[in-house]
């Protein structure tokens, strides 16, 4: 009986160091799925503060072109005052020759 007693004790033995085993081969995983998770929410961080910049920048320049468009539009203005003032100053020209003519 002695020997039985052996056996069944050994056989407990066993289990528990596979257990124990299995057991730290679990926390060794869990720590490099903890390590995993947080060089992913950091590569997420970095990610979400590119992703800021880059809308900020987008908006910076979408600004920029509202600004470029309405300068723009006031170079167009511009011309167009320049042409306008050019016209008149040729119809008063006429005007003028009109006069002399009529004065002679």
């Amino acid at each position: 009986m002695d020997e039985d007693y052996k056996n069944v004790i050994g056989a407990h033995i066993a289990k528990i160091e596979h257990f124990i085993s299995r057991y730290e081969n679990l926390l060794a995983e869990n720590r490099r799925m903890r390590e995993l998770v947080e060089r992913k929410e950091s590569e997420i961080a970095d990610y979400r503060s590119r992703l800021d910049n880059s809308n900020n920048k987008i908006k910076e320049l979408e600004q920029k072109i509202d600004r470029l468009q309405i300068a723009g539009a006031f170079e167009a203005s511009a011309v167009d005052v320049k042409e306008a003032r050019q016209n008149i100053g040729r119809l008063v020209r006429e005007i003028d020759k009109c006069i002399a003519l009529l004065n002679n």
